[in-house]
């Protein structure tokens, strides 16, 4: 058991299914009392029954209030997990890079102005971002996705540095293929990257509780994004050599 688990008030958004629903399992587990909130008010509502969670669906960024309400007046940690897999290159509709922003991005941002007052007050508090590997790499074929995870890492990186000092815990899982919904949506670019290391939600959230066990901000399901966020880092004209090597096996079909 993770003690700062132990009978927490936790939000999982985007918890209908994949990763939120594994996250919520675990926590209820460990001995939370978890709100279950999903855009599909019918997913929400079995995934709250099976953990004897509280379902509040909705948009994932406007249900703080209701979450604090229905959890006695506070929220302790708030899973900022909803997010869309949106696909396509610099040519995609201007509809489909600003839903990327406001799913992945500002839903962030709004969750956080809705609770940081609190936490600042009481010097306490646990934000936990599910970005994905592509917020610290990049994926072929998502030109709106990989940019906006780029963002949501960006703002839990600021809120970990700027509020820390405040009592504030925030973790930034970042995994690679994960088997859910969201990978099938993929399509062939997921097939050549994704798949082959694919790990299963639950390996997602046992990654997450290690995490707030070692206090971590970083969490990396697939380990081996280390290695390739350091390159990245230490020889980007390398790193972005070797991922045009991808993308032209991806375009040949390879």
């Amino acid at each position: 058991m993770v003690e700062a688990v132990q009978d927490a008030r936790v939000v999982v958004t985007g918890a209908g299914g994949g990763i939120g629903a594994a996250l919520a399992r675990r926590f209820a587990a460990e001995g939370a009392r978890v709100v279950v909130n999903d855009l599909d008010a019918d997913k929400a509502g079995a995934v709250a029954a099976e953990i004897g969670g509280i379902a509040v669906p909705g948009d994932a960024s406007l249900i703080v209030e209701e979450a604090r309400a229905v959890l006695g007046g506070a929220v302790d940690i708030y899973c900022a997990n909803a997010g869309v897999a949106s696909g396509g290159t610099q040519a995609a509709e201007d509809e489909v890079w600003d839903l990327a922003w406001d799913v992945n991005v500002m839903a962030h941002v709004r969750a956080a102005r809705a609770l940081l007052p609190h936490w600042l007050e009481r010097g306490d508090g646990r934000f936990v971002s599910t970005v994905s590997a592509a917020g610290l790499l990049t994926m072929i074929g998502a030109a709106p996705y990989s940019v906006t995870k780029h963002g949501a890492y960006a703002f839990a990186e600021w809120l970990s540095l700027t509020y820390r000092h405040r009592g504030l815990k925030v973790h930034a899982i970042c995994p690679q293929g994960v088997r859910t919904d969201m990978l099938d949506a993929t399509g062939s670019a997921g097939d050549l990257v994704l798949v082959p290391t694919a790990i299963e939600p639950d390996d997602v959230a046992d990654a997450l509780f290690k995490g707030i066990a070692d206090n971590r901000f970083l969490i990396l399901p697939h380990p081996e994004v280390a290695a390739f966020y350091q390159a990245r880092a230490t020889d980007p004209d390398r790193w972005l050599g070797g991922m045009s090597r991808v993308q032209r096996a991806w375009e040949s079909g390879a």
